[in-house]
């Protein structure tokens, strides 16, 4: 397992941006796939992007597409996410994510508990 730690989260006005890193500490990081979520209040936790361990492949929710970016560093054992364009309904807890082995490919964003390592989540607040 790995353990993860999120920053990068703050409040900006609609239309900026923000990226959001997480740190990973542990073992087999480069065979994990590694995944985004996001929590809003009152909202069930969903997926927002992952990224295969290669980085030759990620994943988004409809929502964000052509707005973010996920991407990691193995050398350095941190995934990214650059959100660009934000809005108001990005506001949300995001947790960085790690599960062992390939990405799923189909519906993955519905299903956050295939995740077994969770950083404890950075705050994202978009202004209108």
């Amino acid at each position: 397992q790995v353990q993860l730690v999120e920053s990068g989260g703050g409040s900006v006005q609609a239309g900026g941006s923000l990226r959001l890193s997480c740190i990973a500490s542990g073992y087999g990081y480069s065979n994990y796939c590694l995944g985004w979520f996001r929590q809003a209040p009152g909202k069930e936790r969903e997926g927002v992007a992952q990224i295969s361990g290669s980085g030759a492949r990620a994943d988004y929710v409809d929502s964000v597409k052509g707005r973010f970016t996920i991407s990691r560093d193995n050398a350095k054992n941190t995934v990214y996410l650059q959100m660009d364009s934000l809005k108001p309904e990005d506001t949300a807890v995001y947790h960085c994510a790690a599960r062992a082995g390939d990405c799923a490919r189909w519906v993955w964003y519905l299903y956050p508990m295939f995740f077994g390592s969770w950083g404890q989540g950075t705050q994202v607040t978009v202004s209108s």
